[in-house]
C-alpha cells in the first residue's frame, strides 16, 4: 500500500489520479483550495484525507504535509499536479498575468516539493512526479509564457532528480499532450484579454483552435491515469514520460530539428573554445 499526496486533486486529471489510487486501496492525501469538493466527489473514506492547500502558500504546504504524515505515517508518491494555463502572445500578456501563472506552476510546485522533501529524506524513499506538458518540451505560439513555466518545471525536475537519487528518491516528469479534460475551459485556462491584430495568424489562430479543440482532444485522461500507475509501481521509472501520440510526435520532431541544426552550425559552435597550443 502506497500513500499518495496529490495537488490540484478536485477535478480534471488530478481527480482521476485520486480515483485510481483509491480504487486499488492506496492511501490518498488529496489537496485543493476547497477540500469539500474532494469529499463531495469521493465521499468519506478511511484511506482518503482531503486537505486545504493553495500551493502558493508555503505555510499551508508544510501544514498539509504534516497532516499527511500524522494520518498515514509517510508519503510515497508526490504528484505536483496543480497548475493552470495562459493563452496569448508574449507581447499581449501583462506582467501580472505572467507572475500569476509562475506563482502556481513554478513557485507552487517548489513550495510543495520543499515541504515534502524532509519526510522523503527521512524515509529514504519516495517518488516525485511533476506534471509538465507537451509545450514543456517544445514551445508553441500562443503558449510561450505557459510553456516557459513548464520548461522551468522540467529544468527543476532534471536537476532535482540528480540531487535526490543518492537519497533513494525518484523523480519523473510527466508530459501530457492534449487530453480531454477541462484544461481548455475557463477553470484551468486564462485567455489573455488583450488582442493585438498583428498576431492574428499565429496567436489569434491558436485562440480559435483552443475553442474548437475543447472537449475534442485526442487523449483519454482515464487511460492516462491508469498508465500512471505503471510508472508509480516500476522500480526504475523514467525521468521523462510523455503521454499521448501528439507528445511523442512533438518530441521526435524537435529532436530531429535540434540534431539537424546542430549539425549545420557545429563548426561555428565549437570554434569559440580557446585554441589549444601545439607542443613545440
Amino acid at each position: 500500500m502506497k500513500t499518495w499526496f496529490i495537488t490540484g486533486a478536485s477535478r480534471g486529471a488530478g481527480a482521476l489520479y485520486v480515483k485510481e489510487a483509491l480504487d486499488r486501496g492506496d492511501n490518498v492525501v488529496a489537496t485543493a483550495r476547497d477540500p469539500q469538493t474532494i469529499t463531495e466527489k469521493f465521499g468519506e473514506r478511511p484511506n482518503l484525507l482531503a486537505v486545504m492547500l493553495d500551493v502558493t502558500n508555503e505555510e499551508q504546504a508544510r501544514d498539509a504535509v504534516r497532516q499527511a504524515v500524522e494520518r498515514f505515517g509517510r508519503i510515497d508518491v508526490l504528484i505536483n499536479n496543480a497548475g493552470f494555463g495562459v493563452l496569448g502572445a508574449v507581447e499581449e500578456i501583462s506582467g501580472a498575468e505572467v507572475e500569476a501563472v509562475y506563482r502556481t506552476n513554478v513557485f507552487g510546485l517548489l513550495s510543495v516539493t520543499r515541504a515534502a522533501l524532509p519526510q522523503l529524506r527521512h524515509q529514504g524513499s519516495g517518488h516525485i512526479i511533476n506534471i509538465s506538458a507537451i509545450v514543456g518540451y517544445k514551445s508553441l505560439f500562443g503558449w510561450a509564457v505557459y510553456a516557459s513555466t513548464k520548461f522551468a518545471v522540467e529544468g527543476i525536475s532534471e536537476g532535482l532528480a540528480m540531487e535526490v537519487k543518492p537519497l533513494g528518491i525518484k523523480v519523473t516528469i510527466v508530459e501530457p499532450g492534449f487530453f480531454r479534460t477541462d484544461f481548455l475551459d475557463g477553470h484551468s485556462l486564462a485567455v489573455c484579454p488583450t488582442i493585438i491584430e498583428d498576431y492574428a495568424e499565429t496567436t489569434g489562430a491558436m485562440r480559435r483552435t483552443a475553442v474548437s479543440l475543447n472537449h475534442h482532444q485526442p487523449g483519454d485522461p482515464a487511460r492516462m491515469a491508469k498508465a500512471l500507475l505503471k510508472i508509480v509501481d516500476d522500480p526504475n521509472p523514467p525521468l521523462r514520460m510523455p503521454f499521448g501520440s501528439d507528445t511523442v510526435a512533438t518530441i521526435e520532431e524537435k529532436n530531429a530539428f535540434v540534431a539537424e541544426e546542430l549539425k549545420k552550425w557545429r563548426t561555428l559552435a565549437i570554434s569559440t573554445d580557446f585554441v589549444k597550443s601545439v607542443p613545440a
